[in-house]
């Protein structure tokens, strides 16, 4: 597997000597890995190497296209502000030919720079991380407000389409293709007794009412990088679905993987509890930035959280009762106990809603 991968990362590089290649990240669809290369120099580099999944992503050149449309765009901002693009900009390296991908034995390889004095947690390490988690995705929403979304790809037809999605899941416990569905009554119930969230939102954008916007699509916290100095977030990576979408999606998603007391496959759910405290550091932090969101999407925004942790979960459950064909599983009841966990959160917020509502008001009226 290691002269393979070297095959594969030469075209990338830009000169030295590849001295490891190991496997990264706890990535549920594409295969990840980091390249340490000793430059002529003597000096030390890093990349990242990835093997994207193709029964995924149906269309990797346009996934890539688009990829490298919106960081080349974040890259001059950043570059206008005087950051560090280095830390604050995922950056696509291209091979010697100026492609943005290789091709070995039928699938499709992208490479790029390694954030170095950075990295990514799977849990939040408190208020103020959060508060910094939801500044870095409010100031993504704000940079990217002024990018033309027409000329983005939709790399994932319906991807956060809830009211597509609940349709696809009510055909799949119907069909029950690996006869799960009997030992999973009770998860099945739980999305299937709450159809009418699905549809708020799609219909909100059928009225014209909620703009489409440029979003990141997967911002659950994991692919928040947070300084290792400073702490502060100073990237998002994981671009692969970026496209044209509502705002609602991008909030709720980083609220359902980090508002929470608990990775999203812990199968003790006494231990899975929605986190009201970090809710209002990630909503104080992503207002610092939020003065491009319009009103109806302010008020959505605790709607945003549930209907993401929701769509999660039911994802998850429907993934399970295929037998497991769409995430990556480390046991056969990996995906049972993943919408379980999402389940536990989405009871928590509607406990917790009004108080969501509160928190929301607050934190508007001192924006």
């Amino acid at each position: 597997m290691r002269d393979s991968l070297e095959k594969i990362f030469l075209p990338f590089l830009e000169g030295g000597e590849i001295t490891e290649i190991t496997r990264y990240g706890k990535g549920h669809i594409n295969d990840t890995y980091r390249v340490s290369v000793r430059m002529e120099n003597g000096e030390e580099k890093r990349f990242i190497l990835q093997r994207i999944n193709r029964s995924i992503f149906k269309d990797p050149v346009a996934l890539m296209d688009n990829i490298v449309k919106v960081t080349e765009y974040l890259k001059e901002c950043v570059e206008k502000a005087g950051g560090d693009v280095d830390k604050e900009v995922l950056q696509v390296l291209h091979t010697k030919e100026g492609a943005h991908h290789v091709l070995y034995e039928r699938e499709f390889y992208r490479c790029y720079r390694f954030i170095e004095g950075a990295r990514s947690y799977e849990i939040v390490g408190g208020p103020e991380d959060f508060f910094k988690s939801g500044q870095a995705l409010g100031k993504f929403q704000k940079l990217l407000g002024e990018f033309d979304g027409q000329t983005l790809h939709e790399t994932i037809k319906d991807f956060h389409n809830t009211e597509k999605r609940f349709l696809d899941f009510q055909h799949t416990v119907r069909e029950n293709p690996v006869n799960r569905a009997a030992a999973c009554a009770e998860e099945i119930e739980f999305f299937l007794e709450r159809e009418k969230d699905t549809k708020i939102i799609n219909g909100l954008l059928r009225e014209g009412s909620l703009p489409v916007r440029v979003t990141h699509n997967d911002t659950k916290y994991n692919n928040v990088m947070i300084d290792d100095e400073t702490r502060e977030a100073v990237c998002l990576v994981d671009l692969d679905t970026v496209m044209p979408g509502v705002s609602l999606y991008d909030f709720g998603d980083a609220i359902r993987s980090g508002a929470t007391t608990a990775v999203e496959d812990e199968k003790d759910l006494s231990k899975v509890h929605f986190d009201l405290g970090l809710f209002e550091a990630y909503v104080n932090g992503y207002f610092s930035h939020g003065e491009f969101l319009m009103d109806l999407e302010i008020e959505y925004l605790p709607f945003a959280a549930k209907i993401m942790t929701f769509e999660c979960g039911m994802r998850f459950l429907k993934d399970y009762l295929e037998g497991d064909v769409y995430y990556k599983t480390s046991y056969p009841e990996h995906n049972l106990h993943r919408a379980r966990n999402q389940m536990k959160l989405v009871s928590d917020m509607e406990r917790d809603y009004q108080q969501m509502i509160e928190i929301i008001k607050k934190h508007r009226s001192g924006s």
